[in-house]
């Protein structure tokens, strides 16, 4: 987020697309990346082949939408379930597939959901979100999505998968700035996963010194006598 006292709605949009390249990585164990240019659009459109879209309220009121081509549904949706376990041969081949279109639609709410933690802490605001609705777009056809947006801000984005394919991240909101009081201290952040990972490790360590003072023979003497002295006092 701008380091500065200021937080305007291109901040927030970076945010949000480091969102989608980090839930995108990490749940189909590939690179999704993001350029680093951001075009400005005069309105938000549903595009083929595969678009997905959430409205957004709360502190402030935005719309997101996502334009995957064919190619980039498919990866990121095989890649995301052969990274879950899921043999290749039970997987859709066509993004016009239910399947390609519900686990995208689960990966969009995935991706708002990362967004909208992030970004309800860092600015102090409460979101929310509609459920993401996904749709199967002829190459003819393109929506618009009217949201009650005073001052609308439009941009977009352009993404691309491990093996190149393009899709687009489309992002509208009410123009808005957050202004960062002198005396506000941001809380510090905490990896979850690396969190778990740290007590595992630990956990791993008290167990093995566990093993070792079992497997002590000296220990173990100590402890068989103690078992004899008391077994002696209760005249067994």
């Amino acid at each position: 987020m701008n380091s500065s006292s200021t937080v305007k709605n291109d901040d927030i949009l970076l945010k949000l697309c480091h969102s989608v390249s980090h839930v995108l990585s990490s749940t189909s164990a590939s690179h999704v990346s993001h350029a680093g240019m951001v075009q400005s659009i005069s309105r938000t459109r549903l595009k083929p082949d595969l678009a997905c879209f959430s409205i957004f309220d709360g502190g402030f009121s935005g719309l997101v939408v996502i334009n995957f081509s064919a190619a980039a549904a498919i990866e990121i949706y095989r890649r995301y379930m052969l990274n879950m376990g899921m043999p290749e041969a039970e997987l859709a081949f066509s993004h016009t597939s239910d399947d390609v279109s519900n686990v995208m639609g689960e990966l969009m709410n995935q991706i708002l959901g990362d967004f909208i933690g992030k970004i309800s802490k860092e600015l102090q605001t409460s979101i929310s979100q509609s459920q993401p609705k996904m749709l199967v777009i002829n190459k003819e056809l393109t929506i618009s999505v009217d949201t009650n947006l005073d001052n609308a801000v439009a941009r977009r984005v352009s993404f691309k998968t491990e093996n190149n394919h393009i899709f687009y991240l489309e992002f509208a909101m009410d123009k808005t700035e957050f202004i960062r009081s002198a005396d506000f201290e941001m809380d510090e952040e905490f990896d979850l996963d690396s969190l778990i990972e740290t007590h595992g490790k630990a956990a791993q360590v008290n167990t093995a010194k566990s093993k070792d003072v079992l497997n002590d023979p000296n220990i173990k003497g100590i402890v068989v006598d103690d078992a004899d002295d008391l077994l002696s006092e209760l005249g067994l």
